[in-house]
């Protein structure tokens, strides 16, 4: 009898816990809209438009796929760094590009200097929200190894969510010194 309390108490544990996961999730996909078109639903998303630019922001850029994305990204902020982690339990710096991408249903390679070939090269004075930083933090490799993904630009200033050996998921400003030092591109996926 004790044995079968233990196991209904862990039941309803780890049920609970999943179902909770799965809500959070739900509402990071709350502003895409679907519409019947041929008699299938199909997920549209809106399109840039301008608005106010009361914080002095260099973009004007409301994308609806670019901000779930970083909404998705910033769930993780304060997750350890785990190599190769696609999950809460640890991310790695591509990880967490590649999983931001995927549940919007935007497929990336899973190795950063692999999605540095995709989209489009872009100068920094171009950059906007939803755009990918590439960096090259090692000197024994000669080839990008770190990926950020752009959540704001500030008084000309770029701020970006990425998952570091050290911090884990984190949110960075490209002026850093560090960070500066290391950036070698810019992509747009989007």
């Amino acid at each position: 009898m004790k044995h079968l309390i233990i196991f209904l108490i862990l039941i309803l544990t780890f049920s609970s816990c999943k179902s909770s996961k799965r809500a959070k999730t739900k509402n990071s996909y709350s502003t895409k809209i679907i519409t019947k078109k041929n008699g299938d639903y199909v997920p549209i998303e809106s399109t840039s438009t301008k608005s106010e630019n009361p914080d002095n922001t260099r973009v004007d850029f409301t994308n609806t796929k670019a901000a779930n994305i970083i909404e998705f990204a910033k769930q993780f902020e304060g997750v350890r760094y785990k190599w190769g982690g696609t999950t809460a339990a640890g991310m790695d710096c591509s990880g967490l590009i590649y999983e931001s991408f995927r549940v919007h249903e935007v497929y990336l390679p899973r190795i950063s200097r692999d999605m540095a070939k995709r989209g489009k090269k872009i100068s920094l004075k171009n950059v906007n929200k939803g755009d990918l930083l590439f960096f090259k933090t090692s000197n024994r490799r000669n080839s990008i190894n770190h990926v950020g993904l752009i959540i704001s630009i500030r008084n000309n200033n770029i701020e970006f969510i990425h998952a570091t050996s050290g911090n884990g998921v984190m949110i960075s400003w490209l002026n850093e010194e560090y960070w500066l030092k290391a950036f070698k591109e810019a992509r747009r996926i989007l």
